[in-house]
């Protein structure tokens, strides 16, 4: 079995970085960080997907999910077309990369985009929390106006 790091925040009890093994779900992950909390936005999670290493899961609240109108949503395996999109562990909606759910990986499929940018959103995200609108990315560093309007169509929050 391959050793994985999993970094889990948001509406958890004990946020961190969790060693994790291939084969492990997200549902271990809320486990090993306590639990989920009871603010918690427990419908948005799919505690069935396989944890990755490197993956970043952040556990909106329900006053999150409420501001950012996520909806119940049903996800199916990648291999079969999708119900519904845009839960945290789902980075894309309707082909859009959502830039608080997604890893280093889905963020440099974005034009303009490579590891260190990616790794510089996913750092602001964590230090700051989720986007609260596509603006915000302005505030990362290496980021500025051109770049945003660049991938406006490309991103989601």
């Amino acid at each position: 079995m391959t050793v994985l790091y999993v970094d889990i925040k948001g509406a958890v009890a004990r946020p961190g970085v969790y060693q994790m093994t291939t084969g492990d779900r997200v549902y271990d992950v809320i486990n090993k960080a306590g639990g989920l909390t009871k603010e918690a936005c427990d419908w948005l999670i799919n505690g069935a997907q396989l944890v990755a290493d490197q993956q970043f899961i952040y556990v909106l609240t329900k006053a999150e999910a409420k501001e950012q109108a996520q909806e119940p949503v049903v996800t199916r395996p990648e291999t079969e077309p999708a119900v519904a999109s845009g839960s945290p562990e789902t980075p894309t909606e309707k082909g859009k990369v959502n830039i608080n759910t997604a890893d280093i990986a889905q963020l440099t499929t974005l034009s303009g985009i490579g590891q260190k940018k990616a790794e510089a959103i996913i750092s602001y995200r964590e230090e700051n929390g989720p986007f609260k609108a596509l603006e915000d990315l302005k505030e990362v560093s290496g980021i500025g106006e051109k770049t945003v309007e660049k991938l406006r169509s490309s991103i989601t929050i």
